[in-house]
Parts: C-alpha cells; sequence; structure tokens
C-alpha cells in the first residue's frame, strides 16, 4: 500500500512541477515564436503539421524518392558501407533554419527539439546494440564547444533506452570543411579521417548518429572505420537529408 501511495505522490509531484514549469517559463515555438506544443515541446502545432518528414527513400542511403525503395541507382551502382540510412527530414524549412542554428550558433534549445523529434520519427525503427555519434576532430570541438551529432543522439538514445558510445569513435585526421568541396573530393578528403579508438570493444550492430547528410561521404567514412574495427552491420540514423 505505502508503496502504491509513494508512486501516485511522485506523480502528483512530477505533474504539479510540470504545470508550475509551464506557468514560469512557457515553450515557445522555435520556429515561429508562438506558444509552444503539448509537453512542452518547443514547436507548435501549425509549424508541427508543417515539418518536412522524409517518408518516401532510398533504404540505404536515405534519398528522398517519388516512392520508396531498397536501394536508389546510386547504391544499385555503387553500394554503401551503411546498411541502412533513415533520414527523418528532408533539408528543407524549418530544418534549414533549426540544425544551422544548432551547429553554428551554440543553439542547443534546437538541438534537443531535433533529438526529440528524432526518437518519435524512430520508434518504430529496428533497435541496434548502441548508438555512436559522428565525432568532431579536436581541434573543430575547441571552436565550437559541443559536438551537434552528440547533442542529437543524447535525447535520441534517452528516449530510445539505447546504448550511448559516444567513447568509440575518434575523428583522428583535420580536414576541410566538406561545404567547400564537390562530391570526389569529400571522399579524399575523409580518407582514413575515422578510427576506433584503441582498446574499445564494439558490439555487432551499431547506428551512427549525425545532423544533415549530404553526399554521406563523412558517415561512409565512419562506417569504414567501424567495420574494418569488426563490427558486422553499420547503419545510419540523421535528422535531415539534402535530396
Amino acid at each position: 500500500m505505502n508503496s502504491a501511495v509513494n508512486l501516485i505522490y511522485r506523480q502528483r509531484l512530477r505533474l504539479g512541477l510540470a504545470g508550475l514549469l509551464d506557468r514560469l517559463w512557457p515553450a515557445h515555438c522555435l520556429v515561429c515564436g508562438d506558444a509552444g506544443g503539448p509537453d512542452r515541446r518547443a514547436l507548435c502545432p501549425a509549424c508541427t503539421r508543417g515539418l518536412p518528414w522524409n517518408r518516401s527513400a532510398c533504404l540505404r542511403c536515405g534519398l528522398p524518392l517519388p516512392l520508396p525503395a531498397d536501394a536508389c541507382g546510386h547504391c544499385q551502382r555503387r553500394p554503401p558501407p551503411l546498411t541502412e540510412t533513415r533520414a527523418v527530414f528532408r533539408y528543407e524549412a524549418p530544418l534549414d533554419r533549426l540544425l544551422p542554428r544548432l551547429k553554428f550558433h551554440n543553439d542547443l534549445a534546437a538541438g534537443r527539439l531535433c533529438g526529440e523529434l528524432m526518437a518519435s520519427a524512430l520508434a518504430d525503427a529496428g533497435r541496434p546494440d548502441a548508438l555512436i555519434p559522428l565525432p568532431l576532430h579536436a581541434s573543430r570541438l575547441r571552436e565550437r564547444g559541443f559536438d551537434q551529432a552528440l547533442e542529437l543522439a543524447r535525447p535520441l538514445a534517452g528516449a530510445l533506452r539505447l546504448p550511448l558510445r559516444d567513447d568509440a569513435l575518434l575523428r583522428v585526421r583535420g580536414t576541410a570543411p566538406q561545404s567547400r568541396l564537390d562530391a570526389p573530393a569529400r571522399r579524399r578528403n575523409l580518407r582514413r579521417a575515422f578510427a576506433v579508438r584503441p582498446g574499445i570493444t564494439l558490439p555487432a550492430h551499431v547506428v551512427l548518429v549525425d545532423d544533415v547528410m549530404t553526399t554521406g561521404a563523412t558517415l561512409h567514412a565512419a562506417a569504414d572505420a567501424l567495420l574494418r574495427a569488426g563490427v558486422e552491420r553499420v547503419d545510419a540514423w540523421v535528422c535531415a537529408r539534402v535530396a
């Protein structure tokens, strides 16, 4: 009886605290500034309805397609090292504003929101043994102060109850910004850029987490490093995919 009473008391306390937070610091939509949605989500219902979900895509690379496909033409000609890619959104408004705010303007609230949206979209995805956020090189991490992939992976791992292995993968070589390069140069730029941390034991099936996927060169380089280290299957979960 006491345990049941304590449970009810804790539930009422949590609800009371949540209500107090709503009154003191009401959530506002990070896109339009209006009142946020339910559960203090920082996105209003109207902006939620306008999200560019990527529901029709290539299973291997997440490229938006008119109809879902096991592999697009490019993946058929040149199969990627990723077994499956789940790109939650197309890289369109408002993701083309939210993700740069996280990446370049230290807007961690935008990161939390994107991580929550990813978790809700991936609730039915097959479960890997661990999530691995795509790491930054140490110099870029010092400059930025945080890793945007880790900021997405934390709420994702918590919501889906998956192990988060941010200790597993290293970016061992600094590289030029990918946005300045074409597809072949991106691949050359990232050759041997990643390595598994020495002494780390990895499970058979892992998922790489990142913010935006363009050509996939960065994710492919990281997947190659994991496969060389003995991982049997590498997938990717990204917030948005460039068409």
